[in-house]
Protein backbone atom coordinates (compact mmCIF):
# COMPACT_ATOMS: atom_id res chain seq x y z
CA UNK A 1 0.00 0.00 0.00
CA UNK A 2 1.31 3.24 -1.05
CA UNK A 3 0.75 6.21 1.59
CA UNK A 4 0.65 9.90 0.36
CA UNK A 5 0.61 12.92 2.75
CA UNK A 6 -1.10 16.18 1.55
CA UNK A 7 -0.95 18.97 3.20
CA UNK A 8 -4.14 21.42 2.54
CA UNK A 9 -4.54 25.18 2.82
CA UNK A 10 -8.35 26.31 3.34
CA UNK A 11 -10.09 29.11 4.80
CA UNK A 12 -12.98 29.26 7.11
CA UNK A 13 -15.54 32.47 6.62
CA UNK A 14 -19.13 33.39 7.31
CA UNK A 15 -21.15 31.16 9.48
CA UNK A 16 -18.75 28.18 9.72
CA UNK A 17 -16.77 31.19 12.18
CA UNK A 18 -18.74 30.07 14.57
CA UNK A 19 -18.38 26.39 14.80
CA UNK A 20 -15.30 25.13 17.49
CA UNK A 21 -12.27 22.71 16.43
CA UNK A 22 -14.07 19.53 17.00
CA UNK A 23 -17.45 20.62 14.46
CA UNK A 24 -14.66 21.86 12.28
CA UNK A 25 -12.68 17.84 12.29
CA UNK A 26 -16.15 16.46 11.45
CA UNK A 27 -16.72 18.64 9.00
CA UNK A 28 -13.58 17.96 6.82
CA UNK A 29 -14.25 14.15 7.61
CA UNK A 30 -17.28 14.32 5.56
CA UNK A 31 -15.92 16.44 3.15
CA UNK A 32 -13.33 13.72 2.34
CA UNK A 33 -16.00 10.81 2.43
CA UNK A 34 -18.17 13.04 -0.18
CA UNK A 35 -14.58 14.11 -2.52
CA UNK A 36 -14.33 9.87 -1.98
CA UNK A 37 -10.94 10.48 -1.17
CA UNK A 38 -9.00 7.15 -0.48
CA UNK A 39 -8.62 8.23 3.56
CA UNK A 40 -5.79 6.23 5.63
CA UNK A 41 -7.33 5.29 9.35
CA UNK A 42 -6.46 4.77 12.32
CA UNK A 43 -6.26 1.60 14.50
CA UNK A 44 -8.46 0.53 16.96
CA UNK A 45 -12.13 0.27 17.48
CA UNK A 46 -13.21 2.96 16.23
CA UNK A 47 -10.93 4.29 13.38
CA UNK A 48 -10.54 7.51 12.46
CA UNK A 49 -8.89 9.77 9.50
CA UNK A 50 -5.36 10.37 10.13
CA UNK A 51 -5.62 14.33 9.75
CA UNK A 52 -3.72 16.89 11.87
CA UNK A 53 -4.03 20.75 12.64
CA UNK A 54 -0.72 22.43 14.33
CA UNK A 55 -3.49 25.21 15.24
CA UNK A 56 -6.98 24.96 16.36
CA UNK A 57 -9.16 28.41 15.68
CA UNK A 58 -10.78 29.43 18.30
CA UNK A 59 -14.59 30.18 17.99
CA UNK A 60 -15.86 33.33 16.28
CA UNK A 61 -12.29 34.06 14.33
CA UNK A 62 -12.42 33.64 10.78
CA UNK A 63 -9.75 32.28 8.67
CA UNK A 64 -8.65 32.82 5.00
CA UNK A 65 -5.04 30.66 5.37
CA UNK A 66 -5.53 27.53 8.09
CA UNK A 67 -3.71 24.71 7.51
CA UNK A 68 -4.43 21.03 8.65
CA UNK A 69 -2.79 17.53 6.84
CA UNK A 70 -3.82 14.42 5.55
CA UNK A 71 -2.75 10.84 4.56
CA UNK A 72 -4.21 9.12 2.06
CA UNK A 73 -4.35 5.22 2.01
CA UNK A 74 -3.39 5.55 -2.23
CA UNK A 75 -1.67 7.91 -4.24
CA UNK A 76 -3.82 10.62 -5.81
CA UNK A 77 -2.37 13.61 -8.03
CA UNK A 78 -2.59 17.00 -6.26
CA UNK A 79 -4.54 18.63 -8.64
CA UNK A 80 -7.10 16.11 -8.47
CA UNK A 81 -7.40 16.63 -4.99
CA UNK A 82 -8.04 19.91 -4.69
CA UNK A 83 -10.53 19.92 -7.85
CA UNK A 84 -13.11 16.63 -5.73
CA UNK A 85 -12.54 18.89 -2.58
CA UNK A 86 -13.46 23.01 -3.42
CA UNK A 87 -16.42 21.15 -5.37
CA UNK A 88 -17.65 19.68 -2.48
CA UNK A 89 -16.32 22.17 0.28
CA UNK A 90 -19.89 23.93 2.25
CA UNK A 91 -20.61 27.34 1.75
CA UNK A 92 -17.69 29.45 4.03
CA UNK A 93 -14.93 26.58 3.54
CA UNK A 94 -12.28 27.86 0.53
CA UNK A 95 -9.85 25.18 -0.47
CA UNK A 96 -6.45 27.05 -1.81
CA UNK A 97 -4.21 24.69 -2.06
CA UNK A 98 -3.06 20.79 -1.28
CA UNK A 99 0.28 20.33 -1.75
CA UNK A 100 2.21 16.48 -1.69
CA UNK A 101 4.48 16.37 1.38
CA UNK A 102 7.77 14.54 0.91
CA UNK A 103 7.69 11.03 2.08
CA UNK A 104 8.60 10.54 5.93
CA UNK A 105 8.13 14.21 6.87
CA UNK A 106 7.23 15.44 10.10
CA UNK A 107 3.98 16.61 10.89
CA UNK A 108 3.66 20.46 10.53
CA UNK A 109 4.62 22.91 13.88
CA UNK A 110 3.02 26.04 14.14
CA UNK A 111 5.74 29.07 13.58
CA UNK A 112 3.84 31.73 13.96
CA UNK A 113 -0.04 33.18 12.73
CA UNK A 114 -1.45 36.31 12.16
CA UNK A 115 -4.34 38.65 12.84
CA UNK A 116 -6.00 41.57 11.90
CA UNK A 117 -9.09 43.51 13.03
CA UNK A 118 -10.95 46.45 11.93
CA UNK A 119 -10.89 49.13 15.10
CA UNK A 120 -13.96 51.64 15.22
CA UNK A 121 -13.44 55.11 14.74
CA UNK A 122 -13.96 55.87 18.34
CA UNK A 123 -11.74 52.30 19.88
CA UNK A 124 -8.71 54.16 18.23
CA UNK A 125 -8.28 57.49 20.23
CA UNK A 126 -4.79 56.85 22.03
CA UNK A 127 -4.41 53.37 20.53
CA UNK A 128 -1.10 53.65 18.80
CA UNK A 129 0.01 55.27 22.32
CA UNK A 130 -0.72 52.22 23.80
CA UNK A 131 0.75 49.83 20.58
CA UNK A 132 3.97 51.61 20.95
CA UNK A 133 4.23 51.36 25.12
CA UNK A 134 3.34 47.79 24.12
CA UNK A 135 6.45 47.21 21.66
CA UNK A 136 8.79 49.41 24.17
CA UNK A 137 7.85 47.36 27.06
CA UNK A 138 10.08 44.48 28.06
CA UNK A 139 7.80 42.48 29.83
CA UNK A 140 3.71 41.72 29.38
CA UNK A 141 2.68 39.38 31.96
CA UNK A 142 -1.32 38.45 31.51
CA UNK A 143 -3.28 35.52 33.56
CA UNK A 144 -5.61 33.63 31.96
CA UNK A 145 -8.58 32.51 33.98
CA UNK A 146 -8.26 28.91 35.41
CA UNK A 147 -4.66 28.75 34.48
CA UNK A 148 -1.45 28.76 37.07
CA UNK A 149 1.18 31.09 36.45
CA UNK A 150 1.10 34.30 34.14
CA UNK A 151 2.04 34.28 30.14
CA UNK A 152 4.39 36.76 29.40
CA UNK A 153 2.94 38.34 26.26
CA UNK A 154 5.52 40.36 25.01
CA UNK A 155 8.14 38.13 23.58
CA UNK A 156 5.54 36.09 21.91
CA UNK A 157 4.48 39.57 20.06
CA UNK A 158 6.86 39.65 16.62
CA UNK A 159 4.18 42.43 14.76
CA UNK A 160 1.91 45.48 15.75
CA UNK A 161 0.74 47.78 14.01
CA UNK A 162 -2.59 50.23 13.43
CA UNK A 163 -2.66 51.20 9.92
CA UNK A 164 -5.89 52.80 8.25
CA UNK A 165 -8.11 51.63 10.83
CA UNK A 166 -6.77 47.62 10.84
CA UNK A 167 -4.82 46.44 13.81
CA UNK A 168 -2.03 43.56 12.53
CA UNK A 169 -0.20 41.65 14.69
CA UNK A 170 1.85 38.38 13.97
CA UNK A 171 2.35 36.04 17.08
CA UNK A 172 5.48 33.42 17.74
CA UNK A 173 4.23 30.32 18.73
CA UNK A 174 6.67 29.08 21.46
CA UNK A 175 7.27 25.74 22.33
CA UNK A 176 5.28 25.90 26.46
CA UNK A 177 3.41 28.81 25.54
CA UNK A 178 1.93 31.10 22.94
CA UNK A 179 0.09 34.11 22.62
CA UNK A 180 -3.66 34.67 21.49
CA UNK A 181 -4.87 37.51 19.43
CA UNK A 182 -7.52 38.36 21.80
CA UNK A 183 -4.72 38.68 24.64
CA UNK A 184 -3.21 40.94 22.56
CA UNK A 185 -6.87 43.26 22.27
CA UNK A 186 -7.09 42.89 26.08
CA UNK A 187 -3.32 44.12 26.75
CA UNK A 188 -4.42 47.23 24.58
CA UNK A 189 -7.85 47.79 26.44
CA UNK A 190 -9.81 46.45 24.01
CA UNK A 191 -11.48 43.31 25.27
CA UNK A 192 -14.35 43.63 24.39
CA UNK A 193 -14.38 44.81 21.29
CA UNK A 194 -15.79 41.31 19.25
CA UNK A 195 -18.64 42.03 21.33
CA UNK A 196 -19.01 45.80 19.45
CA UNK A 197 -19.73 43.42 16.43
CA UNK A 198 -16.10 43.44 15.10
CA UNK A 199 -14.42 39.67 13.86
CA UNK A 200 -11.16 38.93 14.14
CA UNK A 201 -9.30 37.36 10.86
CA UNK A 202 -6.29 35.00 10.87
CA UNK A 203 -5.10 35.67 7.73
CA UNK A 204 -1.59 33.71 7.76
CA UNK A 205 -0.32 30.44 9.54
CA UNK A 206 3.33 29.75 9.14
CA UNK A 207 4.40 26.21 9.59
CA UNK A 208 8.21 24.26 10.47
Amino acid sequence: MVRQRVRIRFGKQGDLRLIGHRDLMRCMERLFRRAELPLALSEGFHPKPRMSFPSALAVGIESVDEVMELELAESRPTEQVLVELARQAPPGLTIRSVDLLPPGSKKARLRSESYRVPIPPLCRDGLAEKIDRLLAAPSCPIQRPGRKGAVDLRPLLEELTLDDGILSMRLRAGSRRSARPRDVLAALGLADLELQGTHLRRTAVEVQ
